[in-house]
């Protein structure tokens, strides 16, 4: 069995959303939000890193899949961002993880069929697919976007391997 804690990063708000694949469809396991108390950013890095960390302890994922960095107009957002992905991949790597990355149009793509999906249609896939028993913050409902991106990609790669083996 498969069980994914995908990861949106934020320096303020982390989503994070744990998704099993153990019987062929996707199930909701777990989902929400490290909301960060401080405007000390090297303390918000550090309750996103151990947040991360508790997250993983508690629902033991086998995966890790987090959203990549994109360009932002704001260097020093891009940078933020970049630090906060970094304390959450620790925390991941701390919980003896294996790390997968996809790019935010990435993730798209695989649930909405289009990269440039805004973060409604995003929600609205997420809500159908794992039929989630509470309402998702959005960045909660990325964060499960996140973790059914990586495990489409592992379907699809496995699907591919067999059918190498079949023609060799």
């Amino acid at each position: 069995m498969t069980r994914v804690l995908g990861i949106d990063p934020g320096s303020r708000t982390t989503g994070y959303g744990v998704v099993d694949d153990g019987t062929g469809k996707a199930a909701w396991i777990a989902s929400g939000c490290i909301r960060t108390e401080t405007e000390h950013f090297s303390e918000r890095l550090r309750q996103i890193y151990e947040g991360v960390f508790l997250i993983a302890q508690r629902y033991q994922p086998t995966e890790f899949a987090i959203e990549q960095v994109f360009a932002h107009k704001n260097i020093d957002s891009a940078l933020k961002l970049g630090h906060a992905r970094g304390a959450a991949i620790c925390g991941g790597v701390a919980a003896a993880l294996p790390v997968f990355e996809y790019s935010a149009r990435a993730v798209k793509q695989a649930l909405v069929g289009k990269g440039s999906a805004d973060k409604q249609q995003v929600q609205h896939m997420v809500r159908f697919l794992l039929n989630p028993p509470e309402t998702l913050a959005l960045d909660a409902s990325d964060a499960l976007a996140v973790a059914l991106c990586h495990l489409h990609h592992q379907q699809t790669e496995r699907r591919m391997r067999r059918l190498a083996a079949g023609r060799l």
